[in-house]
């Protein structure tokens, strides 16, 4: 789960293809909503057993103890496996150094402050990857979790491709009122919130430590439908489609990352 950092209220959000994301649709196609009507706003709560949100990261040999990274955002990172801070994506630096045949210590920064502190070990077979991952709180503690991935490409150490299999863990997210029918989400627990209207323009994300110019945009399918754009620093950074059930007791929300091979399923329930 090495990304750029923790994940935030919906965890990632819709770029869909060029043209359908920003053009407005036909009359009448796409209400206006009140939080009264609007079937998004509420408290939902992650159902595990209908999710379907393993990510996939790929390493690949670059020459002598060197190495690109790509994490599922279509923007990969050659880094020398010294220890040393080197430039990584949207501006934050990542440090790589091998702590032995079979593991690795993984470091993410923003600004100088570390965000994520890994562990990975790689299994006796070199089949398995489980990620010690360590998200850095506000306080300045660290937040273990425990990642595991399988290898779908590749054959000896940590080159190839890899896939999460690691079961999604409950959370619940508030999604409210905003500015007339936009809407906020805010992943309950985290400092983090994405507040928009649904007019096609970028919205900042807010909250401490994110990339500087991340942002969200979005439009309104129709009333049970949106689909929403975000991106760092101008660069799409995943896709989104989400869609409250007719009877507006479950939303299902459907991401995509530019260089994924399979987009994530998250089933919510109202609480």
């Amino acid at each position: 789960m090495l990304l750029l950092f923790a994940a935030t209220s919906v965890c990632a959000v819709t770029m869909l293809c060029p043209g359908s994301v920003f053009e407005r649709p036909a009359p009448g196609q796409a209400p206006n909503m009140s939080a009264a009507s609007d079937p998004f706003v509420g408290k939902w709560r992650l159902d595990p057993s209908r999710t379907h949100a393993a990510d996939e990261m790929k390493v690949a040999s670059a020459g002598a103890n060197k190495y690109t990274f790509d994490f599922g955002a279509d923007n990969t990172e050659t880094i020398v496996l010294d220890g040393t801070d080197q430039p990584g994506e949207f501006g934050t630096t990542l440090a790589v150094s091998a702590q032995g045949p079979r593991a690795w210590r993984v470091v993410r920064k923003n600004g100088g402050k570390t965000m994520i502190d890994a562990n990975w070990e790689l299994s006796a077979d070199g089949g398995m990857l489980t990620d010690h991952f360590g998200s850095v709180q506000p306080d300045g503690s660290i937040k273990r979790t425990d990642y595991h991935y399988k290898r779908t490409a590749g054959h000896a150490g940590f080159a190839g491709t890899w896939e999460n299999t690691t079961p999604a863990m409950v959370y619940e997210m508030q999604i409210e009122s905003y500015e007339g029918d936009g809407l906020s989400f805010v992943r309950v627990g985290q400092k983090a919130a994405k507040n928009l209207k649904f007019d096609g323009k970028d919205y900042p994300v807010e909250g401490s430590d994110l990339p500087a110019g991340y942002v969200t945009s979005g439009h309104r399918v129709d009333a049970h439908t949106l689909q929403l754009a975000e991106k760092i620093a101008g660069k799409p950074f995943n896709t989104q489609q989400a869609e409250v059930s007719a009877d507006a007791k479950t939303l299902t929300m459907t991401v995509k990352a530019p260089s994924a091979s399979k987009p994530r399923v998250y089933v919510f329930e109202r609480e």
